[in-house]
């Protein structure tokens, strides 16, 4: 009795994974309209080397992966979540003013190379290697170096 429960188990938990982790190459013209907007507007000059889509048990989301291996991450309307610019920075209109004044008054000579954002918090990462946290009314919640 023990055996089959644990068996069945297993199972569940394999199913869920295999599930959970749907990942596949789409085109850009398949992304949400939202998304294909932020790409024209401040990516235009990039060359996209993958995009896919990503879907899980309970959500989609979208990767697009640059040439130059910058990466931005979408939600299943079209939102960005993730911005990671490894060697340019975060477009400035994608950055809410507040976040963007209080890296220019606190670190002037720093470029924003990653910002991420989810229901309570953006974490930024700076190109002087700080880490900053702010809650969604833009207060500093935690900062790292």
């Amino acid at each position: 009795m023990k055996v089959s429960i644990a068996a069945l188990l297993c199972l569940f938990v394999v199913s869920v994974n295999a599930v959970a982790s749907n990942d596949k190459p789409i085109e850009v013209s398949q992304l949400p309209q939202a998304a294909q907007q932020i790409l024209k507007k401040d990516f235009a000059k990039m060359k996209v080397a993958l995009a896919k889509m990503e879907s899980g048990l309970f959500d989609t989301s979208y990767d697009i992966i640059f040439t130059n291996g910058d990466k931005v991450e979408f939600d299943r309307n079209g939102n960005w979540t993730e911005l990671k610019c490894k060697y340019s920075q975060v477009p400035a209109r994608l950055i809410p003013a507040a976040i963007s004044n209080y890296v220019k008054k606190n670190y002037p000579s720093a470029k924003i190379l990653e910002i991420e954002r989810d229901r309570s918090e953006y974490d930024v990462k700076l190109s002087t290697g700080m880490e900053i946290t702010f809650n969604k009314k833009f207060q500093v919640t935690d900062i790292d170096n």
